[in-house]
């Protein structure tokens, strides 16, 4: 037998990054017409502007954009294997912009920037930033957000790098938020969305329950998973966790509380912006995921009849809304999700 040199990807360990470092992720991915269709039968979406090409024409645009969630998954999707294939968790987000809507027919690649690694005390694992890009066939940037996970090492006798930790914006200003181009609610039909209630409605401190559960099972997280072409092991393989359980991508979670919203926030159309998040405890086949969100903050965008609101998306495994963290500033068990983004409005 001839053994050649290993031709499988293993993926990076903590060892093998390197400040400064651009990373060209693999594959390069078409999204069609169908994306949509697939999207709204994995989750209960319902936000007009993402349900129909004639709404989204009299908002201004040219068509029905994919969901700016599904665009996300899309682009985070092609980081897993250079970045998180052997992480130990997605720690965090911040300073994410949507910057262009992404239609049927637009070809998505990615890259990303290392911009930060800790060793952890353990020796074990470390911490890598990267900034991800999001790339169309014209080579315009549609998604830029940050991330952190915790990455095992290879070798453990390997030296600790020089700490580096990027200063993150705590929060992006309104001024940092992109309107898409030609984007307008002046003919917004409020009874073909769902719901009457505008940006003026809203005060900062409101908290909305959600209402609605929805039951995770196994094939549909992992059919969403193969989806976004997230080849983490821990999403497919039971044996690569010690209770052999497949985990649920945090992204699944994600999407069907922003789904949930739709009840209460039927007009928070786009989400154009991610402050921060945390996949505060994990998700497995049969939780049942709720959502509750709070009112952070609104501003104006300086288009006319469009604004802007900043929103705190809970997602629970059906604990009671309102309930975040316990007295000894951790989250509850049952919290699964705290996202802070920005999404647009009609005024």
């Amino acid at each position: 037998m001839i053994m050649g040199a290993a031709k499988t990807n293993p993926g990076r360990f903590f060892e093998d990054y390197t400040v400064g470092e651009t990373i060209h992720h693999a594959v390069p991915r078409s999204v069609g017409a169908g994306e949509r269709a697939l999207y709204h039968a994995l989750y209960p979406a319902r936000h007009a502007l993402y349900s129909s090409d004639e709404f989204a024409r009299s908002c201004g645009l040219k068509q029905s954009p994919l969901d700016d969630i599904a665009a996300f998954h899309v682009v985070f999707g092609k980081t897993v294997p250079d970045v998180s294939l052997n992480a130990l968790a997605n720690l965090g987000y911040a300073e994410g912009r949507w910057l262009k809507p992404v239609y049927a027919g637009d070809t998505i690649r990615s890259t990303s920037e290392v911009i930060g690694v800790k060793q952890n005390s353990n020796g074990k694992s470390g911490v890598v930033w990267v900034r991800t890009k999001g790339h169309n066939q014209r080579d315009e940037v549609v998604i830029d957000y940050v991330r952190w996970a915790m990455v095992r090492k290879r070798d453990l006798d390997a030296p600790a790098p020089e700490v580096v930790i990027p200063e993150l914006k705590p929060a992006l200003a309104a001024e940092d938020l992109v309107v898409p181009e030609g984007l307008r609610f002046d003919e917004y039909d409020f009874t073909l969305a769902g719901e009457a209630h505008r940006w003026g409605d809203y005060e900062i401190g409101e908290t909305i329950d959600h209402v609605d559960g929805v039951t995770v099972e196994e094939a549909e997280h992992m059919m969403a998973t193969r989806l976004w072409q997230n080849t983490a092991k821990v999403h497919f393989d039971v044996s690569s966790r010690p209770d052999g359980r497949r985990l649920i991508y945090g992204g699944h979670v994600i999407s069907m509380a922003r789904t949930l919203s739709f009840n209460g926030l039927a007009n928070a159309q786009m989400v154009v912006g991610l402050n921060g998040g945390a996949h505060a405890n994990p998700c497995f086949s049969g939780d049942t995921i709720r959502a509750w969100s709070e009112v952070l903050d609104k501003a104006e965008t300086g288009v006319p009849g469009v604004g802007a609101i900043r929103l705190r998306l809970v997602a629970t495994k059906g604990g009671a809304p309102f309930m975040l963290k316990g007295e000894d500033g951790k989250y509850l068990p049952d919290v699964m999700l705290d996202l802070d983004y920005w999404a647009l409005m009609p005024m």
